[in-house]
């Protein structure tokens, strides 16, 4: 069991803006975890601010589809709690996150009517953009934060 000093030494190395960071990308990915459950288990109330058309695009995913999303936000979620907790295995699901992300964006942008269903506006690129910056700036971030020792 960790004495007061071994706790009180351990949260006193831990820079700031790790716990900043570890929290906002927790946050970030929850809300992520929270939009996969809501659109495979065809929550009615979370889903019907999507038109007929896109709900029936969703609920059509092939099982390797969601495999991949459902591997991209978990990890991403887990990678954050291993950020949080100062592990060194914050990156390598960070690089499970990126790469699934990878195989579900081929799907949504190569292999499927995706975009169009989706509208493929400008606020759909500028959000896809965000995911995919943050998800590549925690993998770089953890990865700094490994190499400088901050994580175990």
């Amino acid at each position: 069991m960790a004495t007061l000093s071994a706790v009180t030494s351990r949260a006193s190395t831990t820079p700031t803006h790790l716990w900043v960071i570890g929290i906002v990308a927790l946050l970030w990915n929850a809300f992520g975890a929270v939009d996969y459950l809501m659109t495979v288990t065809e929550n009615e109330a979370y889903m019907s601010s999507f038109t007929e058309a896109q709900r029936a695009y969703f609920y059509s995913f092939p099982v390797w589809a969601i495999s991949a999303w459902a591997l991209a936000v978990w990890s991403a979620v887990f990678g954050s709690v291993a950020l949080l907790l100062r592990r060194r295995w914050a990156v390598g699901l960070f690089a499970v996150s990126l790469l699934s992300m990878l195989v579900s964006s081929l799907y949504t942008f190569g292999l499927s009517e995706g975009v169009k269903v989706m509208g493929g506006g400008l606020g759909q690129w500028l959000f896809t953009l965000a995911i995919w910056l943050v998800a590549i700036g925690l993998y770089f971030y953890a990865r700094a934060q490994r190499a400088q020792g901050v994580l175990r």
